[in-house]
């Protein structure tokens, strides 16, 4: 077995790595594809990862908020696109997102008579500046669940054939 580091500044997927009590080389042998050197590489950061490094990774290390961070801090377009998420539980995740909808209630109708006529004039900017940014709350609440429940089947909580059978 590999030993223990003791740098200081680790980086989110040597963070990972470890919490999944894993050497990089047992990481390798998991992963099939990516090596021990390239993820020695990427965890201190002489290389940049790849997507598909990242994808194996978090599913190695049964931490799909990985994808998350690579594509809101590392991928050019997803720092434009996608915000970082920060792990919470059901309960915040729930209230939040029925906060949200509950706000959205006594804006619809607003949002209604602003794009009616497909065009949006200086009185209305505000109020629509207003509702575009609630309903951006509202997606990054439902991103979180999104992030809850792939945690929970990457730890074995949920079956995620359970789930596929809705969709």
């Amino acid at each position: 077995m590999g030993k223990k580091s003791i740098k200081e500044n680790k980086n989110v997927y040597q963070i990972s790595r470890e919490n999944a009590g894993l050497t990089r080389e047992k990481a390798s042998e998991e992963m099939v594809y990516v090596s021990a050197d390239r993820i020695e590489k990427i965890e201190n950061e002489r290389t940049a990862a790849h997507p598909d490094d990242i994808m194996a990774m978090a599913k190695c290390y049964k931490d799909p908020s990985l994808c998350n961070y690579y594509c809101s801090h590392e991928c050019p377009i997803g720092q434009e696109y996608v915000p970082p998420l920060k792990p919470k539980d059901i309960t915040q995740i729930t209230l939040e997102i029925l906060s949200g909808l509950n706000t959205m209630e006594s804006e619809k109708n607003r949002l209604i008579d602003i794009t009616a006529d497909s065009n949006i004039d200086e009185s209305e900017i505000q109020d629509f500046i207003k509702i575009r940014k609630k309903l951006e709350q509202i997606s990054v609440s439902v991103d979180s669940l999104r992030l809850w429940i792939d945690r929970e089947i990457a730890s074995g909580n949920l079956d995620s054939s359970v789930l596929a059978k809705d969709e």
